[in-house]
C-alpha cells in the first residue's frame, strides 16, 4: 500500500491558505511578508521531491499551481511524476498540457484504489477541502508540517471541525528553527 503524505504550511492556528501570495485572502503571502527566510527551514521541500512518486491535489489547488508549476525549475521532479486531480467538475479539457500525466479522480474511493496500488509514496500539496476530507476518511498515513510562528485568525484550515473520534499521531521527526518555523513530521497511528 502505498503512503499518503499531507505537506502543508500552517500557521499556529493551524491556517494554511494562502501561503505563497494567492489572491482573495487577507493575509495572502504569510509565509514570507512575516518571517524571516532560513533555507534550513525548507529542506524538507526538496527531501518531498526526491522521495514522492505522485502528487494529489485538489481542483482548486491544481488550479493556482498548474499555470506556475510546470515551468518551475525548482519544481521539476514534480513536472516528471503522475498527478492526481480529485474533482468532481475538472474535465478532460481543463487540464495543462505542459505538465505531465494528470488524471482525474472523482472521489475519496478513486483515492483509496490509488493507495492499493503499487508504488511509492503520494504527496498531497494545498488543497485544504481536501485534505480535510482525506483526514476525516482515514486515508492520509503521514504529515510533513512547516508551523510558522503567526496567528492568523480566519482561513482555510488543514484540519476539520468534524465531530469524530479521537486520531492519534506519532512524532517522528521536529526540528526548531532560528526563525521560529518548526518542521514536524507525524506518523498517523492506526
Amino acid at each position: 500500500m502505498r503512503t499518503l503524505i499531507s505537506t502543508a504550511f500552517i500557521s499556529l492556528d493551524g491556517v494554511m491558505e494562502a501561503p505563497g501570495g494567492e489572491p482573495g485572502y487577507r493575509n495572502s503571502g504569510w509565509t514570507f511578508k512575516d518571517v524571516e527566510f532560513l533555507p534550513e527551514a525548507y529542506a524538507i521541500k526538496g527531501q518531498e521531491q526526491k522521495e514522492a512518486t505522485a502528487m494529489l491535489m485538489g481542483r482548486v489547488s491544481y488550479e493556482v499551481f498548474s499555470p506556475v508549476w510546470p515551468d518551475m525549475t525548482e519544481f521539476a521532479r514534480y513536472k516528471a511524476m503522475p498527478k492526481y486531480i480529485v474533482s468532481t467538475t475538472l474535465t478532460e479539457n481543463d487540464l495543462v498540457t505542459n505538465w505531465g500525466e494528470t488524471t482525474i479522480l472523482r472521489s475519496l474511493d478513486e483515492v483509496a484504489a490509488l493507495k492499493e496500488t503499487e508504488g511509492g509514496p503520494i504527496i498531497v500539496h494545498g488543497s485544504a477541502a481536501l485534505n480535510q476530507s482525506l483526514s476525516d476518511a482515514g486515508l492520509i498515513d503521514r504529515y510533513h508540517l512547516l508551523v510558522f510562528p503567526l496567528l492568523l485568525g480566519a482561513g482555510k484550515r488543514l484540519f476539520s471541525a468534524t465531530d469524530k473520534d479521537t486520531q492519534k499521531l506519532k512524532l517522528i521527526k521536529h526540528q526548531v528553527y532560528a526563525n521560529g518555523l518548526q518542521k514536524s513530521v507525524f506518523d498517523v497511528v492506526r
